[in-house]
């Protein structure tokens, strides 16, 4: 009986020795480019973390726009230990496609349907057409029209919960997401006490 306890003891320790890993594999390792991008984006975002006590210290979202878009560029950042902890796709807006591979433009004009660029504050959820939504309030100056525009942190079912070759499906300027990772980001956000703020950058 023992012997048997001791085999199934061995099974169960090796498939979360397995699993570990394979989470481990799920977050890829970022180029030193784009580590280099999410450390000057990191030292923005505790600029207005220290100086407000409404913003979330521990956690923040980032969104690299110069990876392309079927590849994971919306990341949740430990402020604390300095880590990725979750990442996933998010589509762009689709006045933010100039035509040219590999290369984006920004606007934060109304109805020009293009990502913005710059922090955002995650506020208080509603339910729209796309589903459970967040509202978003732009904190620069490249980026303070999003409410005006009805950008929104938003789910939409077209967009791939995997990475893929080429690029994936616009948005009309919001950041948004695959529902399944949505829903993860959600909790992290209801849970949260303090405003998350959110970084889009180029």
């Amino acid at each position: 009986m023992k012997k048997i306890v001791f085999i199934c003891f061995l099974i169960v320790s090796a498939f979360a020795v397995y699993f570990f890993i394979d989470n481990e594999k799920n977050i890829a390792s970022l180029s030193s480019e784009e580590s280099e991008r999410v450390e000057s984006q990191v030292s923005e975002i505790k600029r207005i973390t220290e100086s407000d006590s409404k913003y979330n210290k521990e956690i923040a979202f980032l969104i690299d726009m110069k990876i392309p878009s079927g590849k994971n560029r919306f990341f949740v950042y430990d402020l604390k230990t300095k880590k990725i902890l979750d990442q996933g796709l998010v589509a762009h807006g689709s006045g933010s496609e100039t035509g040219i591979k590999g290369k984006l433009k920004f606007s934060n004009i109304p109805n020009s349907l293009s990502t913005s660029l710059g922090r955002y504050s995650i506020e208080n959820h509603y339910i729209g057409k796309f589903g459970k939504a967040y509202k978003l309030y732009g904190l620069d100056k490249t980026n303070n029209n999003a409410f005006k525009r009805d950008i929104v942190f938003h789910y939409y079912y077209d967009v791939p919960y995997k990475e893929k070759d080429g690029y994936i499906c616009n948005s009309q300027g919001c950041p948004m997401v695959n529902k399944k990772y949505f829903d993860r980001l959600a909790k992290i956000i209801d849970s949260s006490e303090s405003k998350i703020v959110m970084s889009i950058y180029y």
